[in-house]
């Protein structure tokens, strides 16, 4: 933003792209082939620590202290980010804590209320203590100087995710049964600092919250201790923000379809057309870009920006399951890519994955005979539809779709979202 300009290191601006294409990337030179305009890349804060401070370490100074950080990590990273931005891509990484098992490590990078018994090992980052507020800054101030440099030694990245669908915090972002205000309450100071350590290196680079797509309800998986309705959520945040002071957050939204295991999402019933509505799916998306133009949500007179980092469609074990996967992403490409105020949809799963409750998301299928949990093994039909999807021949790719969807034409589908202001 503008007035980090002349503070910040880097004020290069952020990067503009052609298209909305996205994938959250594990074959970074198939990713590059299909020609993605945005990728999303995991990044374990957790594994980024060497507490030890061994050789090989990488030392970096916060708060004048010293945390040192694992070169093996980041040159693994540098590997996906720096091919990928070379190629024009904006890169976005998603910040994660996963428990490691080592507990001197757990103490200081995971929240002190995580609970253990959490489904998934995702922690809510720890910026409650004076040793994990240190080492959560210097981890972001490390990549943010990594990935922000005039020369692009690794790479640029221009986008940081923080955390995981944080408003159902006991599966992706857990910090134990707690309220949800207590938890967005730290939740914002995790992105509050995330912010101006980021700010520090680059103008422009953004900062997201990321949401999944119950909107008036919880995620029924948890209770009201462990899940929280995400327009009540945003809300709250957005108002505690501008209590502490404003800053220039945005928001990365996952719109699955109601049922994960059901690809037809222009007939989810739970996603309707008015402010209430229980979920915001691709039916219905449109509401999104709506709902932040409420002048209590601007920034300076402008709506947050919009991202969808996450969502795919299964491939049903049918005769057609393929198809009707692929006449899927046909509808939420073609709805999102004439959405003004979303920038970019960042499909998920690039190759199918064993261990994600049997949903088959990828573009690939999975190598069943593998050890690995997501090697790729043929390309399914949303492939092809896939790498056509913001070309000259995205209109013949996605034909076949349109008596799937039940229209004759893609103009009936709506997207009639008041236009954003920049």
């Amino acid at each position: 933003m503008d007035e980090w300009r002349g503070v910040s290191k880097n004020d290069e601006p952020f990067p503009i792209v052609p298209g909305k294409k996205g994938l959250q990337v594990q074959m970074v030179e198939d990713a590059i082939a299909l020609g993605v305009k945005h990728a999303a890349l995991n990044v374990n804060l957790v594994r980024m620590i060497d507490l030890n401070g061994g050789a090989n370490s990488i030392a970096w100074q916060t708060d004048g202290k010293t945390c040192n950080f694992r070169s093996d990590y980041m040159e693994q990273l540098d590997r996906q980010v720096k091919p990928l931005s070379d190629a024009g891509i904006v890169v976005s990484l998603i910040l994660l804590d996963y428990q490691s098992g080592e507990p001197a490590l757990d103490r200081i990078m995971l929240h002190p209320n995580y609970d253990p018994t959490c489904p998934n090992r995702l922690s809510a980052f720890n910026t409650s203590t004076p040793d994990g507020l240190r080492y959560f800054k210097a981890c972001i101030e490390f990549l943010a100087e990594r990935y922000s440099r005039a020369d692009r030694a690794h790479g640029r990245v221009a986008n940081y995710i923080i955390g995981n669908e944080v408003n159902s915090h006991w599966f992706w972002c857990n910090m134990g049964r707690t309220t949800m205000e207590t938890f967005a309450d730290d939740y914002l100071r995790s992105v509050r600092v995330a912010h101006t350590a980021i700010r520090k290196f680059s103008s422009h680079a953004r900062v997201y919250v990321s949401l999944e797509h119950h909107w008036n309800i919880r995620y029924p998986g948890g209770d009201a201790m462990q899940t929280f309705p995400g327009r009540l959520f945003l809300d709250y945040f957005n108002r505690r923000a501008r209590e502490g002071g404003d800053f220039d957050w945005h928001l990365a939204f996952h719109p699955y379809p109601e049922n994960l295991f059901e690809p037809h999402t222009w007939n989810d019933r739970t996603a309707t057309t008015n402010d209430n509505t229980p979920r915001i799916t691709f039916k219905n998306l449109e509401l999104l870009p709506r709902y932040v133009l409420r002048p209590e949500l601007l920034y300076h007179g402008q709506p947050r920006r919009i991202i969808l980092s996450e969502q795919g469609f299964h491939t049903p074990d049918t005769s057609d399951g393929e198809t009707v996967q692929a006449a899927a992403y046909c509808y939420a490409y073609y709805k999102t890519a004439h959405l003004d105020g979303i920038d970019a949809f960042i499909y998920h799963r690039h190759v199918d994955h064993q261990f994600e409750g049997g949903l088959k998301l990828g573009l690939w299928r999975r190598n069943e005979k593998s050890s690995s949990a997501s090697e790729s093994a043929a390309r399914k039909r949303i492939y092809e539809v896939f790498r056509l999807a913001d070309t000259p021949g995205w209109e013949k790719a996605f034909e076949f779709a349109l008596p799937i969807i039940g229209i004759r034409q893609w103009s009936e589908i709506p997207s009639d979202a008041p236009k954003s202001r920049r």
